[in-house]
């Protein structure tokens, strides 16, 4: 059996998150999860404009949400299906680093494990292939935690200027994976 890519990235430090959290990204092929979020809306006109485009969740709540995983050793394909916005991101590697497809923008991320936690911290960022400016690079939090066989999630990324753009936290029961036809 091949390693998944989060496994292949982190190394040995994979074996130090919590249980679920080592589940969810030990599970291949096309896999769809069932949980929730509380999500908030952008903050801005210009947040809300950009969220539209990344297919972030555009409104303040606590909703059902689908999530959808196309895993293979190499590469993952991520969809959440959010009320009224479905968003879609590619994940891969260069180098050490995570790298995540979301619309224009690829954005790099160094994996830890910190007390069972999965922390992705930003490193960099590229939008239409062109480097952000530091001035104008996202503060992104992006922690992934588990209690039990629940995979628990809270990422928030900020534009310095535009303000909130995402923000969404909450779990997916993995007792509820089934395969994706």
């Amino acid at each position: 059996m091949s390693l998944s890519l989060y496994a292949t990235l982190m190394g040995a430090a994979f074996a130090e998150l919590a249980p679920a959290v080592r589940e969810f990204h030990r599970a291949a092929g096309r896999v769809a999860f069932d949980g929730w979020a509380e999500t908030a809306a952008p903050q801005t006109p210009a947040a809300r404009w950009i969220a539209r485009r990344l297919g972030t969740p555009q409104r303040q709540g606590r909703h059902a949400i689908r999530f959808e995983l196309d895993a293979r050793p190499d590469a993952e394909t991520w969809t959440r299906y959010f009320p009224g916005r479905t968003m879609r991101s590619r994940m891969g590697s260069s180098g050490a680093d995570l790298v995540e497809q979301l619309g224009p923008l690829r954005l790099h991320f160094a994996l830890t494990a910190e007390e069972g936690a999965l922390v992705m911290r930003l490193r960099r960022v590229r939008c239409f292939g062109v480097p952000c400016p530091t001035w104008l690079t996202p503060q992104v939090h992006a922690v992934e935690t588990g209690v039990g066989r629940e995979l628990h999630f809270d990422v928030r990324g900020v534009l310095p200027g535009i303000g909130t753009v995402a923000a969404y936290r909450g779990h997916l029961d993995l007792s509820t994976a089934r395969p994706v036809p």
